[in-house]
């Protein structure tokens, strides 16, 4: 009887903890690039440009690539399979603002699945600066929503946003 009452505590435990685990999540940074508005949207719209300034190209130079589409349009593909720092996974343009916003379905197979909606918003912010916002969100269902009650996707992922950001900037203002 002992361990059917310690086994009932155990999964309601469980229960009540996967109920305020959190489910969705929404990582963002921003930085201000002094380059003109349209030229750094001009740029941001094509993925293969990624490689110049994405960290993730930079854990693992030798990832294989694969592109499927005309880059810079609705539809275009890049998929990677890398080391286990970048894992494997693909990245689909979904939606394009001409000179507002870039967004991309983003698909992880490895090191876990898992499902976000990526985004770049760029800012005419005038005097030939632009502020260029990068980020991602999407859900996390249940039991993996446990796993985010130790990670800290926001700080994770954020600094990485923060490095590609910067590298960007360095990258556009001395072109």
């Amino acid at each position: 009887m002992l361990i059917f009452i310690i086994s009932l505590v155990i999964v309601v435990l469980f229960v009540i903890i996967s109920f305020l685990a959190p489910r969705t999540y929404e990582v963002s940074r921003s930085i201000v690039i002094n380059k003109p508005h349209f030229d750094v949207f001009q740029y941001l719209k094509f993925i293969k440009n990624q490689d110049h300034w994405s960290p993730w190209k930079k854990k693992d130079p030798d990832m294989k690539q694969e592109f499927y589409g005309i880059d810079g349009e609705v539809g275009f593909i890049a998929k990677w399979n890398g080391n286990s720092e970048v894992g494997s996974g693909e990245q689909e343009i979904t939606h394009i603002v001409n000179n507002q916003r870039i967004e991309t379905r983003l698909v992880f197979f490895k090191p876990w699945k898992s499902e976000s909606n990526a985004f770049m918003f760029v800012e005419d912010l005038g005097k030939m600066q632009t502020k260029v916002t990068w980020g991602f969100s999407g859900n996390v269902k249940f039991p993996a929503n446990l796993f985010m009650l130790f990670y800290n996707m926001d700080k994770t992922v954020g600094k990485d946003f923060e490095e590609g950001l910067i590298n960007l900037k360095s990258l556009l203002e001395k072109a």
